[in-house]
């Protein structure tokens, strides 16, 4: 994800007017343009949520797994959109056809050249505010993930080699060196 665009406040109308097929995040007013994901993106997209989702359903949970393009309005304003690559809500009342009002209870990001500083700071200061309780950021360039557990305050750093504890479920854990690259 390049720059924000400067010198201009944008807001979610700004985004609804992007041309067709043309993607951007929106944070505190400022546009991040988006490149399309890789192949390896989309593969460890699919896997992580695959995963999650049928975790969800075995244990018959009423979260909800959404992948992007899925959109998250993060706060009561116009200022906030984005997209992240993997939004678990577990609150129904958040949403809508449009997407999410709110933060999401879990977040993903999978990292392309492109979005790591918004992934590993912005993205991290705005879910943390926003009320996200749980952040996972997936690197597979440094294969690294770090998560970010912000109830308890616990961050973890992990590889594909680990096998990595979700925080908002007792028993759910991804065994990375599963997962394709």
């Amino acid at each position: 994800m390049p720059s924000p665009q400067q010198n201009t406040l944008y807001t979610i109308d700004d985004i609804y007017a992007l041309p067709e097929g043309q993607r951007a995040e929106l944070i505190d007013g400022r546009m991040y343009m988006m490149a399309p994901p890789t192949r390896a993106h989309q593969q460890i997209l699919l896997s992580l949520s695959r995963r999650i989702a049928d975790y969800i359903d075995k244990k018959g949970g009423d979260c909800e797994v959404d992948i992007a393009p899925f959109a998250v309005f993060l706060n009561a304003d116009n200022k906030n959109y984005v997209e992240p690559d993997i939004s678990v809500i577990c609150s129904p009342e958040k949403l809508t056809d449009k997407g999410c009002n709110g933060s999401p209870d879990w977040i993903i990001e999978i990292v392309s050249p492109g979005s790591r500083r918004t992934d590993y700071f912005t993205k991290l200061f705005k879910y943390r505010t926003a009320g996200v309780r749980e952040y996972w950021i997936v690197d597979p360039d440094k294969n690294r993930i770090l998560v970010y557990n912000f109830e308890s305050e616990d961050t973890g750093d992990y590889t594909f080699s680990d096998s990595v504890k979700a925080g908002i479920y007792a028993d759910l854990e991804i065994d990375f060196n599963t997962i394709k690259l």
